[in-house]
């Protein structure tokens, strides 16, 4: 009956399944048609329902190792290192042994079950054992206990609630993915490939005319011949120049005193190397009082200004351009571009040119770079005008890119104040329908 829930454990509504990885000294073993994960494919953003890995295993690869080929709506859940990564194979697939797969017996949704899983990571590591790292094994998931509904139809029903929050979320990132990779390909077509010098050469652009990415209006701003310099050939009246030359302030950030309570918590965001994602930074992990500011080597950096990874976590030269004003520990140094050339010019600079910052990187333990490295990086510098039209054309793209994010944060967080309420059956189906409906969602 509607509205009545039951305890029952995972073993009693799903079969687990282990993975396992055929020998790598085989290449003859990978490299074929069958998806196969590994947690490290569910580490980053992800879909709920992911179709494959970084690798493929062949079919002599699958038989002959104890991996199994998973059906469709498996639920795929990590059970070491870490424990709690959870997707939904949208396909038939493999995993290794890092992964305890739950396929779900007649009577029980998939989907709710995912979302339970997704709100009870602490209870899954509750029952995790080892001494050198945590590890779910598969007798032990089998006997946690899960309250679900008596009705498949409101399993249901919670889990397309929740589904479509996720599913906006997951809508907002590749439409946010696919805004970056149309700006990157603006900046690589003017800023590497030359297109618009190389149209003019060739007489594929006239005076007058509008190409996809070449408006008329810029027409006269870029020369028609190329000329040889220390990077290569570079377009007539352009020069070899150091980021330095495109800012206005380059400086370190720093780090409060832990022991010191009073430094922390305040309302300064204060970012690490690892909250860098080459994107726009919204909200930090962490946040500093004004007490903390001031007692250290923090520096209040504005809007617009763009912080880079001296340190490798996660790798040197991650970007990210503060949407609020902030502040950053010392493994970042934050550069001010020159208004005449834009931050977004020297932002797509950096990220087109990293390879050859990472090279330069030094340290054995953990590579890293200095702030003067990052002030003598050399790249290739158009007349200010060229870099502002550039900035100004990737600027509608990233102000887009930054609303999507902003919005999928707010939705990620009215899912995560549901979930745990939905999957518990604190507030009804009906209530939850409707509080979404008022929000258009």
């Amino acid at each position: 009956m509607a509205g009545e829930w039951q305890d029952v454990s995972i073993g009693e509504i799903a079969d687990v399944v282990g993975g396992s990885t055929p020998s790598t000294a085989d290449p003859s073993n990978f490299d074929g048609n069958i998806p196969w994960l590994t947690p490290k494919d569910l580490s980053g953003p992800h879909p709920r329902y992911v179709q494959r890995g970084e690798r493929n295993l062949s079919a002599k690869g699958l038989a002959s190792c104890s991996a199994q080929l998973l059906p469709a709506n498996s639920i795929l859940l990590s059970s070491r290192a870490p424990i709690g990564y959870v997707a939904i194979a949208a396909n038939p697939l493999a995993t290794n042994q890092g992964f305890r797969s739950l396929i779900l017996k007649p009577g029980y949704d998939h989907e709710f079950l995912y979302y339970w899983l997704t709100a009870n990571v602490e209870e899954l590591e509750r029952h995790a054992s080892g001494s050198t790292f945590k590890e779910l094994s598969g007798s032990s998931l089998k006997k946690i206990r899960v309250r679900l509904p008596r009705d498949l139809a409101e399993q249901r029903a919670i889990a397309h609630i929740l589904g479509t929050l996720d599913d906006k979320i997951e809508l907002n990132r590749r439409m946010s993915e696919t805004l970056e990779a149309m700006a990157q390909a603006l900046f690589k077509a003017w800023f590497v490939d030359f297109e618009p010098v190389r149209a003019k050469m060739e007489g594929r652009w006239q005076r007058g005319q509008s190409l996809p990415g070449l408006p008329a209006h810029l027409y006269d701003l870029f020369p028609d011949r190329l000329v040889d310099s220390e990077l290569g050939e570079i377009p007539e009246g352009w020069r070899v120049g150091k980021v330095d030359d495109l800012c206005t302030r380059v400086e370190n950030g720093g780090t409060p005193r832990r022991m010191e309570p009073i430094y922390w918590g305040g309302s300064i965001p204060w970012f690490k190397t690892g909250e860098l994602t080459d994107g726009p930074l919204l909200a930090s992990e962490e946040t500093i009082t004004e007490e903390g500011l001031s007692s250290s080597s923090c520096k209040l950096w504005p809007i617009g200004t763009i912080l880079i990874a001296l340190y490798a976590s996660p790798t040197v030269g991650r970007l990210g351009i503060l949407e609020v004003p902030a502040a950053a520990n010392q493994a970042c140094s934050a550069l001010l571009a020159r208004p005449e050339y834009g931050n977004l010019f020297l932002f797509y600079t950096l990220l087109a040119t990293r390879e050859r910052l990472q090279q330069i990187a030094v340290g054995a333990a953990q590579q890293n770079i200095s702030q003067q490295a990052v002030r003598d990086h050399k790249f290739i510098v158009p007349p200010a005008a060229i870099a502002r039209a550039f900035h100004d054309s990737a600027q509608a793209l990233y102000r887009r890119r930054v609303g999507l994010i902003s919005e999928s944060r707010t939705l990620a967080a009215l899912r995560d104040t549901l979930l745990p309420k939905l999957i518990r059956g604190e507030i009804r189906v009906n209530d939850a329908e409707r509080f979404l409906k008022e929000r258009e969602l």
